[in-house]
C-alpha cells in the first residue's frame, strides 16, 4: 500500500515537474519570438529610415539646382524643427535647453554637420556625398583612441585604412573642382562622429528632448549661416511650386528617415541596425543610376565598396559599444 502511494507520488511530482519545464519553454518561446518580432521590426524601421534619408538626399541635390544649398539647409532644419516640437508636445516630454552642457556638443557639431552634408549634397552625386558622409564609424574610432582613450586594434586600424583608400579611389573625378565638396562630406561624418562621441557621455535626457534640442540650434546655426553669406533667397522661384514642394521633401524625408532611425535603436540592437542604415548608398546608387544617369565605373564601385565593408565593421566592432552608445550614420 506504502508503496503505491509513493509511486503515485512521484509520478505527482514528475507531472508536475514536466508541466512546469513545458511552461517554462513555452514562456522562452515566446519571449524569443517577442525578440525576434522586435528585430525584425528594428531592420524594417532602419529600412525605411534609410529609403527617406536616401529621398532627401536626391530632393536636396535636385533643390540645389534652383536655389542656394544655404536655403535647402534652413528648409531639412525648419520643418524637422516643426515637427519634432510637434511630437515632443504631444507625447508630453520635458525640454532642455541650457543644461547639460554636452548637450551643445551634440547639437552644435551636428549643426555644423547639416551645412557640410547639403553643400557636399548639392555639389557631388548624392551616393557620393552619401558614401562619404557614412564614414562616421571611421572618425568615432580616432575620437575614442584621443578623448576616451580606447587604442585602436590591428584590425580597426587595417578597416580605417581601407575605407580611407576607398575614399581616395571615390573621389578621384572630383579633384579637377578642388574637392571641396568631397572634404564637406567627410568634415560632416567628422561633425557628426563628435556628436556620437558627446551622446556617449550624455544620460538622463529624453530622446525626443536631444532632437528638439538639436532642431533649434541646427535651424538658428543654418539660418544664421544663410544670412551671414548672403545667399539667393531664390524668391523669384520661390513661387515656384516645384521648388517648394521639393524643400518641404526635403524637410519631411528627413525628419521621416530620423524617426525611422530612431525606432530602430529603440527596437533593435544598436550596430546591427546601424549596419541596415548603410543601404541608403544602396538606394542613392539606384536613384543615381535611374534618375541622374549617373554612371560609375569600377574605380568608383571599388572605393564605394572600399568604405562600405570597413564602415560595416566597424559599427560591429566600435569601442563605444562597451558603453551602451550607438553610432548613427545618417546625415
Amino acid at each position: 500500500m506504502r508503496g503505491r502511494r509513493d509511486d503515485a507520488r512521484r509520478e505527482f511530482t514528475d507531472n508536475l515537474m514536466g508541466a512546469e519545464l513545458t511552461t517554462a519553454d513555452a514562456a522562452g518561446g515566446a519571449e524569443k519570438r517577442a525578440a525576434e518580432d522586435h528585430a525584425g521590426s528594428a531592420y524594417l524601421s532602419m529600412l525605411w529610415g534609410a529609403l527617406a534619408f536616401a529621398v532627401m538626399g536626391e530632393l536636396g541635390h535636385l533643390a540645389g539646382g534652383w536655389c542656394s544649398w544655404q536655403l535647402v539647409a534652413v528648409a531639412r532644419t525648419s520643418v524637422a524643427l516643426a515637427l519634432s516640437v510637434a511630437i515632443a508636445r504631444a507625447a508630453g516630454v520635458r525640454l532642455v535647453f541650457l543644461r547639460p552642457a554636452t548637450l551643445w556638443i551634440r547639437s552644435l557639431s551636428g549643426s555644423l554637420g547639416i551645412l557640410f552634408s547639403f553643400y557636399s549634397l548639392t555639389h557631388l552625386p548624392v551616393s557620393t556625398s552619401l558614401t562619404l558622409s557614412n564614414t562616421v564609424p571611421v572618425w568615432v574610432a580616432l575620437l575614442a583612441w584621443l578623448l576616451l582613450g580606447y587604442r585602436p586594434t590591428a584590425q580597426i586600424w587595417f578597416a580605417i585604412a581601407a575605407a580611407i583608400a576607398g575614399v581616395v579611389l571615390i573621389q578621384r573625378p572630383h579633384v579637377a573642382g578642388g574637392g571641396l565638396a568631397v572634404a564637406a562630406a567627410l568634415a560632416h561624418a567628422f561633425c557628426w562622429a563628435v556628436g556620437v562621441i558627446g551622446l556617449n557621455r550624455l544620460s538622463g535626457v529624453d530622446p525626443r528632448a536631444v532632437v528638439v534640442h538639436f532642431a533649434v540650434v541646427s535651424t538658428i546655426v543654418a539660418l544664421a549661416f544663410f544670412l551671414a553669406t548672403g545667399a539667393d533667397f531664390g524668391g523669384a522661384r520661390l513661387g515656384d511650386w516645384r521648388l517648394a514642394a521639393t524643400l518641404v521633401g526635403v524637410g519631411l524625408a528627413g525628419t521621416v528617415g530620423q524617426l525611422g532611425m530612431t525606432r530602430a535603436f529603440a527596437l533593435g540592437h544598436p550596430s546591427k541596425v546601424a549596419v541596415v542604415g548603410l543601404t541608403q548608398i544602396v538606394f542613392a546608387c539606384l536613384f543615381d543610376l535611374v534618375f541622374w544617369k549617373q554612371r560609375f565605373d569600377a574605380l568608383t564601385v571599388a572605393g564605394i565598396l572600399l568604405v562600405v565593408a570597413p564602415t560595416a565593421w566597424l559599427l560591429l566592432h566600435s569601442p563605444l559599444q562597451r558603453r551602451g552608445a550607438s553610432i548613427h550614420t545618417t546625415a
